[in-house]
């Protein structure tokens, strides 16, 4: 256990683009954990009013707002996605907001297993915080499938999407499970079954 959440155990959960995150993540939430979704928070903390909103509008400006103040994500996307500078900026501001909005969370969590799903966990202060990294692996041909097929992206898009990722190969020398997802959810589960069942901790109490 972490000295930071002594009663929890901390399941950091990553990989790049379409591998499967999100599936995994929802299977472990079958399985017992809390789970919490680092991008659905970052969706959060840029909505008006949140603590990211003001230190956005002031670095992007205020051509990325809809009719009603709030920030839209497709136009922010746009210019972030197309240079890595920007992207870097913008995850300093969102960054700290995100960290303090999923401490609360894991504090508040009735579960003795916290699963953590985040894209950049071991870039930054999270992968400190978590007990052990799960990394969900995925062939490029299958990550792109998924992002022309799921997401809607054109071959273009979804090249320049995963070319701006860092390095997958990296994140799994960082892994203490992998978990392989090229499209079969049953093999993907049986893995996600093994890896529970390994957990060194007693997952059905606090």
């Amino acid at each position: 256990m972490s000295e930071r959440y002594p009663d929890k155990y901390l399941i950091g959960l990553t990989g790049n683009i379409a591998v499967g995150k999100s599936l995994v993540r929802e299977m472990l939430s079958e399985l017992g954990a809390v789970t919490i979704d680092a991008d659905h928070i970052a969706h959060q903390v840029i909505r008006k009013g949140e603590a990211a909103y003001e230190h956005i509008i002031d670095a992007f400006g205020a051509g990325i707002l809809d009719g009603d103040g709030e920030i839209v994500r497709a136009a922010l996307g746009e210019i972030v996605f197309a240079d890595p500078a920007r992207l870097k900026e913008l995850e300093g501001i969102t960054h700290p907001a995100i960290r303090r909005r999923i401490d609360l969370l894991v504090r508040e969590a009735d579960a003795r297993v916290v699963v953590i799903e985040a894209i950049k966990l071991l870039e930054g202060e999270l992968k400190n915080a978590v007990d052990s990294v799960w990394v969900v692996d995925a062939s490029p041909r299958m990550q792109r499938q998924r992002l022309i097929s799921a997401r809607g992206l054109s071959p273009a898009e979804a090249e320049r999407r995963m070319a701006l990722q860092n390095s997958q190969a990296d994140k799994l020398r960082q892994a203490d499970i992998v978990i392989r997802n090229d499209g079969d959810a049953r093999e993907t589960r049986a893995q996600v079954e093994w890896a529970w069942g390994k957990l060194p901790v007693r997952t059905n109490e606090l």
